[in-house]
């Protein structure tokens, strides 16, 4: 997958260091927890095809959709680290396991994700670039526990579905945790067509954006924008289809599963009732 989009360094710098999330946020939008429950649905029912999970909380998840719009038409590059005081929990990684388990397959296994930060934004190429800014210590107070080297990463992708480019593949080398790729469907659109020429497997966090029914006869230039509508972003946009996937520098795919602020997952009794029957 090639994607070429437009870089604005000059209005990036605010927006990098500003954008920071550590502390839980109470509540997330009840239209996304209800997305997130059918994605730990998903996740509980593939789980024989991972070897390993890692665990992203909601709230995070949340802000990260929201920076992803507001920085469009970028991408943008997060560094997460994980909460050393914050293991899963020993149920919730047992319900998710599956039987070709293998601990030690990649640098904070077994932890809850607890901090990102924004470090760059950019085309699909540029933003995989740490900023000079990132290279020193001028910002390693606010760099979270890792001082810049943070634990994971996660980049997004504008109109475009979470799977790997030969740059992000190239990228993840250097990761000591996994990657992680955001893909989004919005509109407006902007710049950025929905671009979906690109083999590979969907993990959508809700359901696939159809057409939705249209009560008039005539065609129309803009019909092709009448999607199902997820939820709204702060930011005005339309959200139409999430996409979130997670792998290792050998690709190998790992499994993901949202959870709250207490660490469950959302949708934790119903997996618990499908995991005894």
């Amino acid at each position: 997958m090639t994607l070429f989009k437009g870089f604005l360094p000059t209005c990036s710098a605010d927006f990098i260091h500003q954008e920071r999330l550590a502390q839980p946020i109470a509540m997330v939008e009840p239209w996304l927890e209800e997305l997130m429950v059918t994605y730990n649905q998903e996740s509980f029912h593939s789980r024989e095809s991972y070897t390993a999970q890692i665990h992203l909380p909601g709230h995070l998840f949340e802000e990260l959709v929201w920076w992803a719009l507001q920085a469009l038409p970028d991408e943008i590059l997060v560094g997460m680290d994980i909460d050393a005081d914050a293991p899963h929990l020993l149920e919730v990684e047992t319900l998710f396991k599956s039987s070709e388990h293998t601990e030690g397959l990649f640098q904070g296994q077994g932890f809850i994700i607890g901090e990102a930060h924004i470090v760059n934004r950019g085309n699909s190429y540029s933003v995989h670039h740490l900023p000079e800014d990132w290279t020193d210590d001028m910002f390693s107070t606010s760099r979270g526990s890792r001082a810049g080297r943070f634990t994971h990463w996660l980049h997004t992708h504008p109109n475009a579905p979470a799977i790997p480019s030969n740059a992000d593949a190239d990228a993840a080398q250097e990761t000591p945790g996994v990657d992680m790729i955001l893909g989004l469907r919005f509109s407006p659109e902007g710049p950025l067509p929905w671009f979906d020429d690109v083999e590979g497997v969907r993990r959508r966090v809700g359901t696939e954006a159809k057409p939705t029914p249209s009560k008039s006869r005539r065609r129309s230039f803009f019909s092709r924008q009448n999607l199902t509508v997820l939820g709204v972003a702060p930011s005005g946009h339309k959200i139409h289809e999430i996409q979130l996937i997670a792998f290792r520098k050998n690709g190998l795919g790992i499994n993901v599963i949202l959870v709250d602020k207490d660490g469950f997952p959302f949708g934790w009794k119903e997996l618990q009732e499908k995991f005894n029957q």
